[in-house]
């Protein structure tokens, strides 16, 4: 790599590896063609290389049938001097739901034993006390903690009644004075816009002494604008990905930001030749996962979420509900009605899982009438087991969720996970004739059917599906040759 002599350079994050893929390929790229470019990926100088957490953990133990913690062993000995690191949804761990406080410190420490080095934790609703668990654990295997807020909007641009920089200096504070190693804000829907990036970057590091990392995605095309005007303001750290994997709702790219700090006070030091050879090779093996890509648009960015800030996973959820329903032509309606339940829930940031609670709820209020439908994970979050929300929940609209609850009528005000058994111990029992270690039982606490499914193909118990097998550079090479010959009119079906 080359060296920068520039005074206050610059740090990446590559999410080529974990959300690069995630976001432009369903999370698809196996563990096989990660080997080849490893240890040339390990000698670009990155600050750190996201390798793991978020959707890699389920999707390979639903879909790859790989083992999710092999994939850190072996990416730790190709790429040892660079920092590994992984996205973890705090209580949520890699899951969907708040799993108990065992289970979460047994999944950092067995992540820090296969090679996490430094983990990214985040809280759906940005309740601090999400973070207790886990941070303990951290701090327990001595890594590096980068607590994160969720950057979220309730109007076009950042202020309003939640969400202005007042909100986010403080919410910083308290995570700095918890112990975080570090502070990023996670834009997970690519809201933030440039003016909105420099000032609340300005802000940040005029009180906290930690370094702070802005994540965001291409999204609503602003991301590289926003980025530039983050590292005005002193930004340290950006996410980026290579540039097959960057862009629509993938990172930006981190080649054209490489040529913009050439020669600045904030130069990266990173060697663009370098950059294009690790580019090349994930060109040569991106045309397997094609199938994964979403070539239903021309435009590379989402110009509807600049509008109603609607996350584009969210909008896929949303119109596949519908669509099942048979009521996609009142897809307006919802989205009409998505600001209104938002605001009576609280207006918790959409990110997984919240932006699947709101986003479901709102569709049951067009469709069936307002709340005369409520699913499980809407009163479950309503009753405070997904921790307090940003703003308080509308009070009436709290009483017909949480009338005939189960647990109660009465929210609980105390960290969510204090009301949760433990869990570990019914995992290990459940898994005894199987499980061979701490890694196999977490992966049945996390995901109980999936998970033991999984463990039945790993140890031959059980036959995977052809589904799971990957697809070879020799399968696009038929497929390309067989599209070629029906374009040509060299291949007829036969009549019958």
């Amino acid at each position: 790599m080359a060296q920068s002599t520039a005074k206050n350079p610059l740090k990446i994050t590559d999410t080529t590896l974990r959300d690069g893929h995630q976001s432009s390929l369903a999370t698809r790229m196996r563990t096989e063609d990660m080997v080849p470019i490893a240890e040339e990926m390990n000698k670009a100088g990155f600050y750190s290389i996201e390798i793991w957490g978020g959707a890699t953990f389920d999707v390979a133990t639903r879909f790859l049938n790989e083992d999710p913690w092999e994939r850190v062993r072996i990416m730790k000995r190709l790429m040892p001097d660079t920092p590994l690191q992984m996205l973890l949804r705090g209580q949520n761990v890699v899951g969907y739901r708040h799993y108990a406080d065992d289970v979460v410190t047994a999944f950092v420490h067995h992540s820090a034993e296969v090679g996490i080095d430094i983990f990214r934790v985040f809280d759906a609703v940005n309740d601090e006390r999400n973070f207790i668990t886990s941070l303990k654990a951290i701090k327990e295997c001595g890594k590096h903690a980068q607590l994160s807020l969720c950057y979220s909007l309730t109007q076009p641009k950042l202020g309003g009644p939640v969400y202005t920089i007042d909100y986010y200096v403080k919410k910083a504070i308290i995570l700095q004075d918890m112990g975080a190693d570090s502070l990023c804000i996670k834009d997970m829907a690519g809201l933030i816009a440039p003016d909105d990036a420099y000032n609340l970057i300005k802000a940040l590091k005029q009180v906290l002494k930690i370094p702070v990392q802005l994540h965001t995605h291409y999204t609503s095309g602003m991301a590289s604008m926003s980025y530039l005007k983050a590292i005005e303001a002193g930004v340290d750290i950006v996410d980026t990905s290579l540039a097959p994997f960057a862009l629509r709702s993938s990172q930006p790219a981190i080649e054209p930001i490489v040529v913009a700090l050439q020669g600045t006070p904030r130069d990266t030091g990173l060697d663009l030749a370098h950059l294009f050879k690790l580019g090349q090779y994930i060109e040569s093996v991106a045309p397997k996962y094609r199938d994964f890509l979403d070539t239903t648009k021309q435009a590379v960015i989402d110009t509807g979420v600049l509008m109603h800030q609607i996350p584009g996973g969210m909008t896929t959820n949303l119109v596949s509900q519908l669509r099942e329903a048979g009521a996609l032509d009142r897809i307006d309606e919802v989205y009409a009605e998505l600001p209104r339940t938002r605001k009576e829930l609280g207006n918790p940031p959409l990110v997984t899982p919240t932006s699947q609670i709101v986003g479901v709820q709102a569709v049951q209020n067009v469709l069936l009438g307002r709340y005369k439908m409520i699913p499980l994970q809407v009163k479950d979050y309503v009753y405070g087991l997904y921790g307090k929300p940003p703003a308080p929940i509308d009070l009436e609209v709290q009483k017909i969720v949480l009338k005939g609850y189960q647990r109660g009528e009465t929210p609980i005000t105390c960290r969510a996970a204090d009301v949760l058994e433990p869990e570990l111990d019914k995992a290990k029992e459940a898994t005894k004739d199987i499980a061979r270690d701490i890694g196999d039982v977490l992966i049945y606490a996390l995901y109980p059917m999936t998970g033991m499914r999984f463990l039945k193909w790993k140890y031959g118990l059980e036959p995977p599906p052809p589904s799971v097998k990957p697809k070879t550079m020799e399968d696009v090479k038929r497929e390309d040759e067989l599209i070629a010959k029906v374009k040509a009119g060299k291949l007829v079906e036969k009549a019958e």
